[in-house]
């Protein structure tokens, strides 16, 4: 035994033995590396890709999407490997994804991440409508998307070509009420409140209403013989997540609109309604 212990040593203390040992033992590790990077590299990895032509701020369905093998060394980080990560997801609001393109993450985005992704929430049979605004009409930049505003209008008549006004009366009075904000935006197009710490100057605010109050704020933008305001106004109903629908606040004010505008097939039906 004595013996046996003896010739361990001697072996393992052989300089000639220690070198070619560590040989081995390198040639081992290099080969068992090598082998493994080639078949991570060779091994297939199944990926979504998309099988039609996918437009900017699109929804993207299950038919939209078919999978593939690619090879594990083309995945790359920004390549999405799930389909799970691309099902119900948009397009990127600046990118367009060609068929048969892969999904990277920048171009899928979840519909909160959209681009002033809010002007997509509005109830069917409403139509936008942007208003022009400043720092003062907005009450220094205090009304936020998802703020519930009312509509008030103003109307004298305009000043004629020899500078005098026929009648100097002025009507003001609440148009609409319950009317949701959906965006605010400056004078670039940008959303004011994208980035809290650098606020913009408010230039546009976007909401929605029924097509018949549409049309009824676009004649009192368009007013010929009188000088027409569309003034915003916060209501104490602002931060309520549901202060009803939005409604028509004056008969007379809206009365006056159309005596003064000519009226459409589509005015007489919403009147007679």
């Amino acid at each position: 035994m004595n013996n046996l212990v003896v010739g361990i040593k001697k072996f393992f203390t052989n300089k000639n033995t220690v070198t070619v040992v560590g040989v081995i033992l390198a040639i081992v590790i290099l080969y068992v590396g090598y082998n493994m990077r080639i078949n991570q590299a060779i091994t297939p990895v199944t990926v979504p890709y998309a099988t039609e032509t996918i437009k900017a701020r699109t929804q993207i369905t299950e038919d939209m999407i078919s999978t593939m093998e690619i090879p594990q060394s083309m995945v790359t980080d920004e390549i999405i490997t799930n389909s799970s990560d691309v099902i119900d997801m948009y397009a990127n609001g600046d990118s367009v994804i060609p068929a048969g393109s892969l999904f990277y993450k920048r171009s899928v985005v979840s519909r909160d991440q959209l681009p002033d992704s809010i002007i997509l929430d509005y109830p069917k049979g409403y139509v936008l409508y942007n208003l022009d605004v400043d720092m003062a009409s907005t009450y220094s930049n205090s009304i936020y998307p998802g703020n519930y505003i009312d509509i008030y209008l103003k109307v004298q008549n305009a000043e004629g070509a020899d500078g005098t006004i026929a009648d100097d009366r002025i009507m003001v009075g609440k148009l609409l009420s319950n009317v949701k904000v959906l965006a605010v935006f400056d004078s670039s197009g940008n959303n004011v409140f994208a980035d809290l710490d650098e606020k913009t100057a408010p230039s546009q605010i976007v909401f929605a209403v029924p097509e018949e109050y549409h049309i009824l704020l676009r004649k009192a933008e368009y007013l010929r013989a009188y000088e027409s305001e569309i003034i915003p106004v916060p209501t104490a109903e602002s931060l309520e997540d549901e202060p009803g629908d939005v409604t028509l606040s004056s008969e007379d004010l809206r009365n006056f609109i159309n005596n003064v505008t000519a009226m459409t097939e589509e005015d007489l039906s919403y009147t007679q309604q």
